[in-house]
């Protein structure tokens, strides 16, 4: 049987360092008082015995947990299959890890989850919340809202939290301007018949799409515009029913890479070229899709790994040292709107 090997404790480093213990939990739960001397002799001996702190102990003290829940208001199956999702989480755990924070991943199959998630949140288990991927019905942001815990919402919210208090903080990037670009891009290529394919409607992102479409196409052909859902299945759907109601359309911007993949394969299966008959835009310009569509994807591309890292850094720049929430950086209110770049390949 192997024998249980026992941890340094905390009274082993102060022993090792010649210090009292209070000094030894000040130097390692990051106290000031300690004169550098002190504590350069209690770091020697942390590293010298390999001492880690208990992190239930540390948080008594602290009042922190060094954890961020960051919640994705999807179902499992959406948040996989979605490159966009991966590049969000990869931008924020890069900057929870740069801040030694833990990324705690919650996901919502469906209502009853909701309740669960504000649970876990109210409990304290974390030191504050990244949300995204919200719908507009969506319960989550009152329930997290009464769980007190500080939050940055990925995306803009369609709410205030009213009473005169400061908005939702928030990290989006310029849908409506960036798709105003692709479709003034389409436009200036001498297309008339510009079809706009939706993302789902209960989000904000497919909202501002849909309106800076709209402010370039204003007295465009309704029929012109279908709802999908941000899917490649979905922009499949989508564009068979949008050559079906509109043969003679000669452009389709798509509200994300996803789609646009999908809008492809059909009007390659209904033998129509692109960009000769319909060019075809999209959003996001998550590699490696838009690069490996047949023709490579033009596309709008918003920074979606800068968007999870300064959701990140907002959420910990409002953190005090007490664990509350503290004023948090500007501009962090309402919300910070990145910029979004037009990127030609040869789709459109």
């Amino acid at each position: 049987m192997t024998e249980a090997v026992s941890r340094p404790t905390l009274e082993a480093v102060a022993a090792r360092a010649g210090v009292s213990r209070a000094t030894v939990s000040r130097v390692v739960n990051g106290g000031d008082g300690v004169r550098e001397p002190l504590a350069e002799r209690v770091r020697r001996a942390v590293e010298e015995l390999g001492y880690v702190p208990n992190q239930a102990a540390r948080s008594l003290v602290t009042k922190r947990h060094d954890a961020v829940a960051v919640v994705i208001a999807e179902p499992e199956a959406r948040v996989f299959a979605d490159p966009f999702f991966a590049l969000q989480l990869r931008g924020i755990s890069k900057e929870l890890t740069a801040h030694d924070n833990q990324l705690v991943l919650l996901l919502t199959e469906g209502r009853a989850d909701h309740a669960r998630v504000a649970r876990y949140l109210a409990g304290g288990h974390v030191d504050g919340a990244l949300v995204f991927s919200l719908h507009l019905d969506d319960p989550l942001p009152g329930l997290i809202r009464k769980a007190g815990v500080p939050t940055v919402f990925g995306g803009r919210p369609d709410w205030s939290d009213g009473d005169g208090a400061p908005g939702p903080v928030y990290v989006d990037s310029d849908n409506r301007g960036g798709a105003r670009a692709a479709v003034r891009h389409l436009a200036g290529l001498g297309r008339t018949r510009i079809a706009h394919i939706t993302g789902a409607l209960d989000q904000t992102s497919a909202v501002d799409r849909l309106d800076g479409y709209r402010d370039v196409m204003g007295d465009a052909d309704p029929r012109l515009v279908l709802e999908s859902d941000f899917t490649a299945g979905g922009g499949e759907q989508a564009m068979r029913e949008l050559l079906d109601r509109c043969p003679d359309v000669d452009a389709v911007f798509a509200a994300n890479d996803l789609t646009a993949l999908g809008v492809l394969r059909v009007l390659r299966e209904r033998g129509l070229r692109v960009p000769e008959d319909v060019a075809v835009i999209g959003f996001d310009d998550v590699l490696p899709v838009a690069e490996e569509c047949d023709p490579p994807l033009t596309t709008v591309r918003q920074d979606i790994e800068e968007m999870g890292r300064l959701m990140a850094r907002l959420l910990l720049g409002g953190r005090t040292e007490d664990g509350g929430a503290g004023e948090r950086p500007e501009p962090a209110a309402p919300g910070v709107v990145l910029p979004t770049t037009l990127i030609r390949r040869a789709s459109a």
